[in-house]
C-alpha cells in the first residue's frame, strides 16, 4: 500500500472509541512478540531447554557415572539437579543466599555439592535427594571433587584451600599467600593439588601431609592473576593460564618450568582511554588433548590457541568472533570444543586447525559446558537463564 492509501485507512479508525483500540492494541503486541522470539530463535540446534533458572546460569556439571544428570547453578541463588534426556528437574540444592558458582558430582555419582559466591557449600546426596553436609568458609574461587574418593577441594579469597571428606566433615587448609586462591585443581595422583593465586604465584600442595612441594613465584611465576591451571593425563605436566596473557607448562614433578606460551594480543591498541577495553586480553581456559601432545589455550580475544608439546610450539590459531569463556577436550579424539560470549560452541580439529561445527540456541553468551564421555552431547549454560543440551553426533564416528 502506497503513503496515501495507509493515510486513508488511518482517517478510517476512529481514536475516540476505546472498545475499538484494545484489540487493536494487543494485536499489535502480540504480532511484535512473535517477531522478536522468532529472531531470537531463528536457529536453535538444542534438544532439551532446562529454563527453570530466573537469572544468568554460571555453571554446570554431568554426573560422571552415567552422564544422565546435570546440576547447574545461577545467578537467582539456585542449583538444580536435573535429567539431560528431557530436562526433568529431579530436586533443588536449596538454601544457597547468594549465587551458585560452583557445582559438580563425586567421582561415583553418589553426591553432589553445590556452592555459592558467599562460600555457602552444599552437599547432597543424588538418589535420597538430600542434603548430608554443609560448611561456611569465606567467599567462594573455585571447589572440586577429588577423582577418586568423597573428598572436596575448595579455594577462597582469603588465599586458603580448604580440603573436606564428605559426609563426616574432617577438614584440612592449606594456607596460600594473603590473596585470593583464584584457581585449583587435583591431580589425577589424588595426593597432590595445584593451586593458582592472585599474585602469579602456584603451589603444588602434599594433600596429605598438607605442605606445599613446589611455589611458582617471580620470573617462575605470573606477572597477573592465575585464570586457570589443568594437567594432562597422568600428571606429569600442568599449564597454568593468566591474565598476563601466559600459559605456562610446568613438570609437576620438578616445579620447574618447561615452556611458555606467549600470545601478543591481537587487539588494536586504542587510542583514546575509554578503549581501554579493546585491548584486554588473557588466557581464560587451557587443557591436554590426551591422544595427541597438545594443549590448547583460550584466549579472552578470541583467539584458540593449538601448542604442539613436544616442539613447544603454537601449531594453530583458530579466531573467534569473541571472547573465548571455556574450552574442553574430547577424552579419546584430538576434536576440541570452545564456547564463547556469541552464544555459540564450536568443535575444532586440532590437527587441521579447522572448524568441523557450531551449535546455536542461546540468545546471550554461554557461561559454562560440560562434554559427556563419549562426545555425543554438550550441555551449556548461559546468560539467557537457559541450560541447554546439544547433541553432537558427528558423521566420521
Amino acid at each position: 500500500p502506497s503513503a496515501d492509501d495507509l493515510a486513508d485507512e488511518m482517517e478510517d479508525v476512529d481514536f475516540d472509541d476505546e472498545g475499538a483500540e484494545e484489540p487493536d492494541a494487543e494485536a499489535w503486541e502480540t504480532e511484535d512478540d512473535e517477531g522478536v522470539e522468532d529472531g531470537m530463535e531463528a536457529q536453535d540446534d538444542s534438544e532439551v531447554t532446562f529454563s527453570l533458572h530466573s537469572a544468568s546460569v554460571f555453571c554446570v556439571s554431568l554426573d560422571p557415572k552415567t552422564n544422565s544428570l546435570a546440576v547447574t547453578g545461577g545467578e537467582d541463588d539456585k542449583a538444580f539437579v536435573w535429567r539431560v534426556s528431557d530436562g526433568e528437574l529431579l530436586f533443588e540444592c536449596s538454601g544457597h543466599k547468594d549465587s551458585v558458582t560452583c557445582a559438580g558430582f563425586s567421582h561415583d555419582s553418589v553426591f553432589v555439592a553445590t556452592g555459592d559466591m558467599s562460600g555457602l557449600i552444599k552437599v547432597w546426596r543424588v538418589e535420597a535427594k538430600e542434603e548430608v553436609w554443609s560448611f561456611e568458609v569465606g567467599d567462594l574461587e573455585w571447589m572440586e571433587w577429588h577423582p577418586q574418593a568423597h573428598v572436596l577441594l575448595a579455594g577462597t579469597a582469603d588465599g586458603n584451600s580448604w580440603m573436606w571428606k564428605i559426609p563426616s566433615g574432617d577438614c584440612k587448609t592449606f594456607q596460600g599467600p594473603a590473596c585470593p586462591a583464584t584457581c585449583g585443581r587435583i591431580l589425577p595422583d589424588g595426593k597432590r593439588a595445584v593451586v593458582g593465586y592472585e599474585d602469579g604465584t602456584m603451589r603444588i600442595w602434599d594433600l596429605k601431609q598438607g605442605t606445599s612441594l613446589h611455589v611458582l613465584k617471580g620470573q617462575d611465576g605470573h606477572q597477573d592473576p592465575l585464570t586457570c591451571v589443568a594437567s594432562n593425563q597422568d600428571g606429569s605436566l600442568i599449564m597454568t593460564g593468566s591474565v598476563d596473557c601466559h600459559a605456562k607448562l610446568v613438570n609437576s614433578a620438578t616445579g620447574k618450568v618447561v615452556c611458555v606460551f606467549k600470545m601478543e594480543s591481537v587487539a588494536p591498541k586504542a587510542p583514546t582511554g575509554e578503549g581501554e577495553e579493546a585491548e584486554s586480553n588473557s588466557v581464560e581456559s587451557l587443557g591436554f588433548c590426551n591422544v595427541m601432545p597438545l594443549a590448547a589455550v583460550g584466549y579472552l580475544d578470541g583467539t584458540l590457541a593449538i601448542y604442539d608439546l613436544s616442539t613447544q610450539s603454537l601449531r594453530h590459531k583458530c579466531q573467534h568472533e569473541s571472547g573465548i569463556v571455556q574450552l574442553l577436550w574430547e577424552e579419546s579424539s584430538a576434536v576440541v570444543y570452545t564456547c564463547s560470549l556469541d552464544g555459540a560452541v564450536r568443535l575444532w580439529d586440532a590437527r587441521s586447525g579447522k572448524m568441523i561445527n557450531e551449535y546455536r540456541g542461546h540468545s546471550a553468551e554461554i557461561l559454562d559446558f560440560a562434554v559427556n564421555k563419549d562426545a555425543s552431547i554438550v550441555v551449556t549454560t548461559s546468560g539467557d537463564h537457559q541450560a541447554k543440551v546439544f547433541c553432537v553426533q558427528r558423521p566420521d564416528r
